[in-house]
């Protein structure tokens, strides 16, 4: 219940899978808040609601938790409540115990008045008011403090939450988070294999903690997602068209003759009957007969393999070989074509089409530095209101182009990052500004604000859209100008360690008294609009070498 690494991981911000806490808000409370143990998790469920958010609670138990703000209590006699919640009321069963302390309240008592003033029952609470004095006075307590210590229950009562049940969840992410923190990989392939909607933002976590996400293999996958040396293999039946019967009859095949070593064994000892053509074609544009030969290659062998591989199953069945046919366990090959490779597009594409996902790559790759400055789609339900203002980045899957009832055009998208996608609407005038940037496969920044529309299938989250740009024109050039002082090896290492503190979408360039330009490469792209940047840069070459 008290953990060195699960507490370490949560400190760091490492959030995503882990139960009720994974939203951008809660994780940084926990980052503020440094958990460690068990214990400390109760209070972080009971304190992200908006009621305690609103009212400041938040605040304040950090700072009296961590020693910066003074911690009192209404009245000693409270201080053994309230000594937990660093004299915060925080829960209902501390409204409950202070009624049954201070004023001699039954517990059965102390739950009406919790709740009638959760309900705020203005006629009941005027007489539990009534005894609640009366009883704090018996116990030597001073009415005006007992109508103090009423007042502050009441107020508390609104947001006061279980804490029976902020202990029950809060066990089951303390429970999450050390088996992510000690089991990474089973963890997050459990997490993909119980996940839809997540699913994105999970395979996008996997890679920032340097878990390889591996395309399906039909000599190395199993039916979901699974371990696979140090990282995670994308099951079989993850893939479109091929289904469970399809599946059985692979992993049935390959346990009872080792791993298959070319299409042509494979087919022969897969049940084509259900693993037909479709299947086949399926699983290979995916990447699970990546290390048979290249996908363009099989894919133009296919047929052949199929009839020859089928024609050798009926002879099988029926018992019949030539004289001098091969021994029935063995077949004979065909050799691949010299074949070029599939364009990376294409292939991603059929990634993407066949598996939900891009795996082998993504068509996002190259402004990854420019996107992980924005809010990830996945995450933007989490902590974004309806109404307020959102900026994403992603490709375009899909776009279409309308008019209204005017006459004037619009457009409805889909824009994907690596976590997730969305749906984004462009009304006449914004999409009068940005139609030149909305094509499908176009890496671009959206502007925006955020609404909600309810559905049959649930709430579903939109942007309407304010404004567009290509990654490719977000991030303008920094330049550096370098005197002849400063045009040597030594002042470029000090450069460069100020670029690297700064890090940010925009390339680096230097100018050289030389003439010639260098590029700091993409390392070293920075922030360039921070102001420590430049400080520190003029503080070193002067305001004057900054271009």
């Amino acid at each position: 219940l008290e953990d060195k690494a699960a507490a370490a991981m949560l400190r760091r911000g490492e959030t995503a899978g882990v139960f009720q806490i994974e939203s951008d808000g809660m994780t940084q409370l926990v980052k503020n808040f440094e958990p460690e143990g068990f214990g400390d998790m109760i209070p972080l469920v009971a304190l992200y609601r908006p009621g305690p958010l609103g009212a400041g609670m938040l605040s304040d138990f950090t700072e009296r938790r961590r020693g910066k703000a003074k911690i009192s209590y209404p009245h000693p006699l409270l201080e053994p409540i309230l000594k937990d919640t660093f004299g915060v009321i925080l829960y209902q069963e501390q409204v409950m115990r202070i009624a049954s302390v201070l004023s001699g309240f039954t517990l059965a008592q102390a739950d009406i008045l919790r709740k009638a003033m959760g309900k705020k029952d203005a006629k009941s609470l005027a007489k539990q008011k009534a005894a609640f004095v009366a009883g704090a006075e018996k116990n030597g307590v001073a009415a005006q403090k007992a109508e103090e210590i009423f007042s502050l229950l009441e107020y508390f009562a609104g947001y006061g939450f279980n804490k029976s049940h902020s202990a029950a969840y809060g066990l089951l992410a303390w429970q999450t988070a050390w088996l992510k923190a000690h089991y990474p990989q089973e963890f997050m392939a459990a997490m993909l294999s119980n996940t839809n909607d997540k699913a994105g933002k999970y395979i996008e976590t996997c890679r920032r903690m340097g878990i390889k996400i591996l395309p399906p293999d039909v000599n190395a996958s199993a039916s979901a997602f699974a371990v696979d040396g140090e990282g995670i293999r994308f099951g079989l039946a993850a893939v479109q068209h091929v289904g469970a019967a399809a599946v059985q009859s692979i992993l049935k095949a390959r346990g009872q003759g080792g791993e298959f070593k070319s299409v042509v064994d494979f087919c022969r000892r897969v049940d084509l009957r259900v693993v037909n053509k479709r299947v086949i074609e399926s699983l290979i544009k995916c990447g699970a007969f990546d290390r048979m030969g290249k996908r363009s290659q099989l894919l133009a062998v296919l047929d052949d393999a199929m009839a020859l591989a089928g024609q050798r199953q009926r002879d099988e069945a029926s018992g019949q070989f030539g004289l001098f046919d091969d021994a029935p366990g063995t077949l004979e090959e065909i050799s691949l074509p010299a074949l070029e490779e599939m364009a990376v597009e294409l292939m991603l594409a059929e990634e993407k089409g066949l598996i939900g996902f891009y795996v082998t790559g993504h068509p996002l790759d190259r402004y990854r530095r420019q996107w992980e400055n924005l809010r990830a789609i996945s995450s933007i339900g989490d902590d974004v209101r309806e109404g307020e203002a959102v900026e994403v980045g992603g490709v375009i899957t899909q776009c279409k182009r309308m008019n209204t009832k005017r006459g004037d055009s619009m457009a409805t998208l889909t824009l994907e990052d690596f976590t997730g996608d969305i749906e984004v609407l462009f009304f006449p005038q914004a999409f009068k500004k940005a139609a030149a940037h909305l094509a499908l496969d176009n890496a671009v920044k959206i502007w925006g604000t955020l609404q909600s529309e309810a559905r049959e299938d649930g709430e579903r989250l939109k942007i309407i859209a304010d404004a567009a740009l290509p990654f490719a024109e977000l991030s303008p050039p920094f330049k550096l100008r370098l005197s002849v002082g400063h045009s040597n090896h030594a002042s470029y290492l000090k450069i460069k360690n100020i670029l690297a503190k700064y890090a940010g979408a925009s390339p680096v360039s230097i100018e050289l008294a030389t003439g010639h330009t260098v590029l700091a490469g993409r390392d070293c792209q920075v922030d360039s609009s921070s102001p420590g940047l430049r400080r520190e840069l003029s503080s070193l070459i002067g305001a004057e070498s900054i271009i």
